[in-house]
């Protein structure tokens, strides 16, 4: 359910952030639990848990969408609904980088000779900081915004 009222969407939108942080949250430990399954690893609870992750960022995906409407139509502030635009880019880009450094973890796991391996996951770990980086920045952009309209 949207909020109809301005404030009451913005907390939405704080509180939906945070339980995308709080979904990252286990997902990482999640595949932390996987990996300790290796050699024989327990795929299937792994699989479990990357639909019920992938379940809950589409419904946070598709409520900011909702927000960022209501804001664009509602309230008319595009600009919160273009930096809404600019999160759900770079945390796309987020899980994506996740599942990959996912999946250089196991492989480091499984060829621990393989030194390439390491530098992978040293390179995406780089990324993901670039990543969070962007993201702060735009939540800052998004505060200042919403904060001018009190």
């Amino acid at each position: 359910m949207i909020p109809t009222d301005f404030k009451a969407l913005i907390q939405r939108f704080y509180h939906l952030q945070s339980e995308r942080v709080e979904t990252y949250q286990l997902f990482e430990e999640g595949h932390e639990a996987y990996l300790r399954t290796g050699p024989h690893y327990d795929f299937d609870h792994y699989r479990q848990l990357v639909h019920e992750i992938t379940q809950a960022f589409c419904g946070i995906s598709t409520e900011m969408l909702e927000i960022k409407g209501k804001l664009h139509h509602d309230f008319d502030r595009p600009a919160l609904g273009e930096h809404i635009d600019k999160l759900q880019s770079k945390e796309k880009q987020k899980l994506e980088l996740t599942a990959k450094l996912q999946l250089a973890r196991q492989r480091a796991q499984d060829h621990p000779e393989d030194e390439g391996c390491q530098e992978q996951i040293q390179e995406i770990k780089h990324e993901i900081i670039k990543n969070k980086e962007a993201l702060s920045e735009i939540m800052e952009d998004f505060n200042y915004d919403a904060e001018e309209f009190d």
